[in-house]
């Protein structure tokens, strides 16, 4: 069995590190403009699993299509978690506060060719 040198776990846990760090700058200059964004529409992918939890899960989170319509006549908003030094970064309609049954993650987020920038990089960091 090969050892692996410490320092190529450094370096894992520094990349990470550094993930984080702008994920965060992003979501907290996004959260504290205060803008609200148009809705760009969920990845396929993304929409097949939340449909699949709403259906397995009935009655624990406001479900995908009304989220998804709310996004639509809300706009949407990036919130931080309830700790803001974790990486937990939420999407929610423009008009909720509420993390636990309002909210998708950016990586959900499509991403458009006229988008705010700092949305997409926050988007493509969180894949």
């Amino acid at each position: 069995m090969t050892e692996i040198p410490s320092t190529q776990f450094e370096n894992t846990d520094n990349t990470r590190e550094q993930k984080v760090k702008e994920i965060l700058a992003l979501a907290t200059e996004l959260r504290e403009s205060q803008e609200i964004f148009a809705f760009p529409g969920i990845e396929a992918e993304a929409y097949a699993k939340l449909k699949a939890s709403d259906e397995e899960f009935p009655g624990y989170v406001t479900l995908i299509d009304e989220l998804i319509e709310r996004f639509k006549n809300e706009g949407m908003k990036v919130s931080l978690g309830a700790y803001s030094e974790s990486e937990f970064v939420f999407i929610l309609p423009a008009q909720s506060s509420d993390l636990r049954n309002d909210s998708i993650y950016p990586r959900h987020l499509q991403i458009s060719e006229t988008m705010d920038e700092r949305l997409k990089k926050l988007i493509l960091a969180n894949k």
